[in-house]
């Protein structure tokens, strides 16, 4: 049967993970072992030493927690989901959330819209799903779960059934930012991404939208602090990791080395799994440019100037109306922009609702006030060569404050 576990991983987040034949045999193909190479945070471990962790063991978490979570709503309504340990629908959903990062470029988003023919890696995902060798996986140990299942789960799902089981994996609410928040916080040495996860998978329900008439994951009113901390386990992890100055400079340098080389990740799955963060950082040691040193002997740009974190619509129109000015004074290539722009606590448009003690449903952005308060991080800062920095800070200073 494959349902019966055939191996075990030993997780710091998560303790043991168990594995059916299925998942082991997954585990051990190329796209999934192709992630043990591709570090989950890119560039980020060069700022926090101790990011060294790789999407491999994500994807484990991932596959772990989204078994919780189907039990969790499943025991609770077995009427919508079966709720027997060995159902297609609790494997198809654990499968699918350790498939879902196999299509990631190296150093993950660090140069995510690289892509040959304009791809992205959920579309990279779906190539991988249809290559020879997960097929002859899904065809010997699938038992009912097909790759094309998968790929409609990643991607497009059709039945209200399947959109349920979709969000487990991709939501607001999804397993995919429970672990990763964890995981994170735990291998840079912060708090920031800490939150109650055995409380939110115990008020964890599945609710319909009396709206929509959609299915979708929500929680009991017990629940409500549990999700607001992890909202701002994710709001302070962009703010405080994801964000951090150092990293996205070294994420510049890098996509300014790649245009440099013209290199773009391959539309093709077989030229794409021979490229990991290993064989990149190989590449990028052997040029002299201005970028590539920039990574590999971190001689990054200084930045030079940052807005604040919460620009008003007037104050990012204003600054984006300098940045022309500021690469015809000094030159395009001297000035490197970052953007970094979330809106981390938005519960999306499908809406997280909470089940109140009286039976209302109501979203999570009535039912909490924290929520409804948070605002969107949007900040620009600006990087420039050490020689110009002094010049250029003058010049930005004089034009931002006039």
């Amino acid at each position: 049967m494959a349902t019966r576990p055939t191996a075990s991983f030993r997780d710091p987040v998560h303790g043991f993970i168990h594995a059916d034949s299925l998942e082991r045999a997954l585990i051990d193909s190329r796209p999934v072992q192709r992630l043990r190479s591709i570090r989950q945070l890119g560039f980020t471990s060069l700022v926090f030493p101790g990011a060294e962790h790789a999407r491999f063991s994500h994807v484990l978490g991932a596959m772990e927690l989204a078994g919780r979570v189907y039990d969790a709503l499943a025991n609770r309504n077995p009427d919508l989901l079966d709720n027997q340990p060995g159902s297609r629908d609790r494997r198809l959903v654990r499968v699918a959330a350790l498939l879902h990062d196999i299509g990631h470029a190296p150093f993950s988003h660090s140069a995510e819209d690289l892509f040959e023919e304009d791809l992205d890696h959920e579309a990279m995902t779906q190539r991988l799903l249809r290559t020879a060798e997960l097929e002859s996986i899904f065809q010997r140990w699938g038992e009912g779960v097909e790759p094309t299942q998968v790929a409609r789960l990643l991607e497009h799902p059709g039945t209200a059934r399947e959109r349920l089981l979709a969000q487990i994996v991709s939501s607001e609410l999804d397993v995919d930012k429970m672990d990763y928040l964890l995981r994170d916080s735990l291998f840079c040495g912060v708090r920031y991404g800490n939150f109650d996860l055995a409380r939110l998978l115990d008020t964890m329900v599945p609710l319909e939208d009396p709206e929509t008439g959609e299915w979708g994951l929500g929680v009991a009113e017990g629940g409500v602090h549990a999700l607001e901390a992890l909202v701002m386990a994710r709001y302070y992890m962009f703010t405080q990791v994801y964000f951090n100055r150092v990293g996205k400079a070294l994420e510049l340098h890098f996509n300014e080395w790649l245009k440099e080389i013209d290199q773009h990740w391959p539309a093709d799955p077989e030229a794409f799994l021979e490229l990991d963060d290993i064989s990149t950082m190989t590449a990028m040691r052997s040029f002299q440019s201005e970028h590539a040193l920039a990574v590999v002997e971190r001689r990054y740009f200084p930045m030079v100037f940052e807005t604040r974190e919460h620009l008003s619509l007037e104050e990012k129109s204003r600054f984006e109306e300098l940045l022309p000015q500021l690469r015809t004074e000094f030159g395009a290539a001297h000035i490197l922009v970052s953007h970094a722009a979330k809106d981390p606590h938005r519960l999306g448009e499908s809406r997280v609702l909470v089940q109140r003690f009286d039976g209302q449903l109501e979203p999570m952005e009535e039912a909490s006030h924290f929520v409804r308060h948070l605002g969107r991080i949007d900040r620009y800062r600006i990087y420039t060569q050490p020689q110009m920095l002094s010049e250029v800070t003058a010049r930005l200073q004089k034009l931002w404050t006039a």
